[in-house]
């Protein structure tokens, strides 16, 4: 396996009243995935939530999931480990 990861641009929507990983957004790094999560945008809360989240979501481990620009932005960029880009690709287009 490629440990060079595949980028996944993630549009956050903190606080939600549920998880929820899947619709575009078109966003400063490109189309986007959005990840809507319970946690509040407070002290990386929801950061992490998006990390486990999405690795949920693309059937990964969360260890796979990184963090690589916007910690403090709801507009992010993960490197994920793996072959996901059809999953990324159809839960952008609601299709997963």
């Amino acid at each position: 396996m490629s440990r060079s990861g595949v980028s996944v641009a993630v549009r956050v929507r903190p606080g939600s009243g549920r998880t929820h990983v899947g619709g575009l957004y078109e966003g400063p790094h490109g189309p986007a995935l959005i990840v809507a999560v319970g946690a509040p945008a407070v002290d990386g809360k929801a950061t992490e939530a998006v990390r486990r989240a999405l690795a949920d979501a693309l059937g990964v481990k969360a260890a796979a999931v990184t963090l690589k620009i916007g910690a403090t932005s709801r507009d992010k960029v993960f490197t994920v480990t793996g072959d996901v880009d059809r999953v990324v690709a159809g839960l952008r287009d609601g299709s997963s």
